[in-house]
């Protein structure tokens, strides 16, 4: 059983990568279940969702200590989220702070040290630059599919697998960056 928790903000593909995970699970022959939770995703708040994959699911819900991994596609997300980490669990963190909105209207100010603090508290973290490989691939919105490429290295998935499942939630018109996105997630971390 692999318990993976997504977190990110509105805007970044949460759940996308969430659906491709799940696509992933069921080209393996494994039972999944996701769990989206949303907060103010169109307005770029947080949204988180649960993916469980296994040989029989019956909940769709992590709960707090069971998570195998958590990919956080920004840095506060990662803190935010990481609690749901088993201890010996993985942190996986596109390198990049997005400023909240009450960050943006002074009402609040962005936590110093955040990656820092983090590599204190998760044994087993990971920060990727995957803001700059997706847009080396060619758009900063492929970031989500930069982050499963390095989760499929990390986790030792199968590779053309994990490709098939991103052709088969992809649309066509974006297919070849999304793939360039995943190898360079791939080899990077």
């Amino acid at each position: 059983m692999m318990n993976v928790l997504i977190a990110g903000v509105g805007g970044q593909g949460t759940l996308l990568a969430s659906r491709v995970l799940g696509k992933y699970a069921m080209l393996c022959g494994k039972d999944c279940k996701l769990s989206e939770i949303h907060g103010m995703s169109q307005r770029g708040g947080s949204v988180v969702t649960h993916v469980r994959i296994g040989e029989k699911i019956h909940s769709p819900v992590i709960w707090e200590g069971g998570a195998d991994v958590v990919i956080a596609f920004e840095a506060l997300e990662a803190a935010r989220t990481a609690h749901y980490l088993k201890p010996e669990g993985i942190l996986l963190v596109n390198d990049e702070e997005i400023l909240p909105m009450p960050c943006i209207t002074g009402a609040a100010e962005y936590p110093k040290n955040v990656k820092e603090r983090l590599s204190l508290r998760v044994k087993h973290t990971h920060f990727i630059k995957a803001q700059e490989a997706a847009v080396e691939a060619g758009s900063g919105k492929a970031t989500n599919i930069v982050m499963l490429g390095a989760l499929c290295k990390l986790f030792a998935f199968d590779k053309d697998v994990m490709k098939r499942a991103v052709e088969a939630c992809v649309p066509a018109k974006f297919l070849q960056l999304n793939l360039a996105a995943f190898e360079l997630g791939y080899e990077r971390v």
